[in-house]
């Protein structure tokens, strides 16, 4: 289960951090792929970063988290408890268990994952007593939450060129309206699906120009890799239509995984 931090305690660092990984799901975006990105960090520099990179090689385990994690094993070698993973969405069913077997410390992400989440949102993977094999670890999200779900809103606003049958979207319009996250009262999101409170308006700079890192030491690991569609029609990020979005399918916790390629990037 996760822990949703107001963003009057967001802890500076933890901010720059998450600035990181925004900076890499802009770059999936430009690059047509699902705006999630990730980093890294052991004491206090980068280690890894990456992207989705799922439609580009037409391979749905490339999740930006496990992207990392390939490139990150031979010279970080498990438990990684020390490191704590940035990324903009919450992690999905397989990600979250491949944080957990690799035993990571700390998970930071921005918005919540209400279709494929594995820190609490679906399925309680990275602290659930079940899976005691392998030590729990720490999940907390909200950090430039607001700033994730616009740019996945923008990616299902954009044309994909690869789709069987395009989709005519110069009609739609970007939702900036975002509701905020119901949690109970020791700050645990209590759902991230909606709830009858009113959303509120938000002054949300779009596009947001993301700087790149000064912070990124210049022995890590800059993948430039991607994350699958983690977030899709998330309630939180908001239904374009009422047309569903195909979801690539979840990999069962335990399962092995296999590069079969996919026939074509889903729109």
């Amino acid at each position: 289960m996760a822990t949703y931090i107001p963003p009057h305690e967001q802890d500076p660092n933890d901010l720059a951090w998450m600035r990181e990984a925004l900076n890499m799901a802009e770059e999936a975006l430009a690059n047509d792929e699902v705006p999630v990105g990730c980093v890294f960090v052991k004491d206090g520099k980068a280690i890894a970063r990456a992207r989705n990179r799922t439609n580009e090689w037409r391979n749905a385990t490339l999740h930006a988290e496990l992207e990392a994690i390939d490139h990150l094993l031979p010279t970080n070698p498990a438990p990684l408890d020390t490191i704590t993973l940035y990324v903009t969405v919450e992690p999905c069913v397989m990600c979250a268990s491949a944080l957990r077997q690799i035993g990571i410390g700390r998970v930071v992400y921005g918005c919540g994952n209400d279709r494929f989440g594995g820190c609490g949102s679906v399925i309680d993977v990275n602290s659930s007593s079940r899976l005691d094999t392998h030590p729990a670890y720490i999940a907390e999200g909200g950090y430039y939450r607001e700033e994730a779900i616009i740019l996945l809103r923008r990616f299902y606003l954009s044309q994909n060129p690869n789709a069987p049958k395009p989709k005519a979207k110069a009609s739609r319009v970007l939702k900036t309206e975002i509701a905020p996250v119901p949690t109970s009262s020791n700050n645990t999101p209590v759902s991230s699906r909606p709830s009858s409170t009113a959303p509120s308006k938000r002054e949300t700079s779009i596009p947001r120009n993301i700087p790149t890192s000064s912070v990124m030491d210049s022995s890590s690991i800059d993948i430039r890799g991607t994350t699958v569609s983690d977030d899709g029609d998330n309630p939180e990020i908001g239904s374009l239509d009422s047309e569903k979005t195909i979801k690539n399918g979840i990999l069962p916790i335990g399962s092995t995984i296999a590069s079969t390629p996919l026939p074509g990037p889903l729109e």
